[in-house]
């Protein structure tokens, strides 16, 4: 029987996320992809897992994936993989890391899965069709101002003392109930998505970092921009997103951050 796109990458996201747990039992293999950025094996078995898997059910797409596999060939389908989103964490044993795959056509984002294998959760979300937790249509939460939501945001692997998202962090944590920083910009949309955050702000994503992330807040009911309340495009300078309620208001708040004094990105 021929898979659907959610049914295939629902199917490769489970199978990588086996491997995930079972690296997880083992002494971690840990290189650097630079002073604070790593890789491990597991992040290369999962990459192999689902680069081979995509290749079986869709030969003719395309795949970028983080860890340097791409397929890069004319194709109206484009993968972004995620085979291991928090290296750090898992490296830790810290359980929150998941794998994330998102799939546009034509340059515009239509599905999105992200699986967090050791807690079981499985996030999905089609254009048009709602978002999905566990099988369940999931919404965005209903939040309506700023000092009463919970935020999440991340920081970088590079430039880390000069980076002005501290200027944010700062900012957001006075005006809301707190920031929270898990290491997983692929599991703080999902969770935006799920009504667990209420808004979430990052600088300097890659496009596997955000693209299911990006369809499971839309579809969830929640607003994607930039920072500055431009269309985010994947790979952009910045992202905000939020349940759509606070989105004026975080959106507001950046705008007063940015005109101060600070490091460039």
């Amino acid at each position: 029987m021929t898979k659907t796109f959610l049914q295939a990458a629902v199917e490769i996201a489970r199978g990588a996320g086996a491997i995930l747990r079972e690296e997880l039992e083992r002494p971690p293999d840990i290189a650097y992809k630079g002073d604070f950025d790593l890789v491990t094996q597991a992040d290369r078995r999962s990459e192999e897992w689902i680069v081979r898997r995509l290749q079986e059910f869709f030969p003719e797409h395309a795949i970028a994936a983080e860890e340097g596999t791409a397929k890069d060939r004319e194709s109206e389908y484009r993968w972004h993989v995620d085979p291991l989103d928090g290296t750090t964490n898992f490296a830790h044993g810290y359980p929150c890391f998941c794998v994330s795959m998102g799939l546009a056509r034509n340059n515009e984002l239509v599905l999105g899965v992200i699986y967090s294998p050791v807690y079981d959760e499985l996030f999905t979300a089609q254009r048009g069709e709602g978002a999905h937790f566990n099988g369940k249509r999931i919404r965005c939460s209903r939040i309506d101002s700023l000092k009463n939501s919970l935020l999440c945001t991340g920081f970088p692997n590079h430039k880390r003392h000069a980076h002005p998202n501290i200027y944010y962090y700062w900012d957001f944590t006075l005006k809301s109930h707190g920031v929270r920083r898990d290491g997983s910009a692929a599991l703080d949309l999902a969770y935006v998505a799920a009504g667990r955050f209420d808004g979430f702000w990052e600088f300097g994503l890659m496009p596997w970092d955000s693209a299911a992330g990006v369809v499971l807040v839309e579809e969830a009911g929640g607003t994607i921009s930039d920072l500055e309340g431009r269309p985010y495009t994947l790979g952009g300078k910045s992202i905000l997103a939020s349940n759509g309620l606070i989105h004026a208001e975080m959106k507001q708040v950046a705008a007063e951050i940015a005109k101060r004094s600070m490091p460039p990105l």
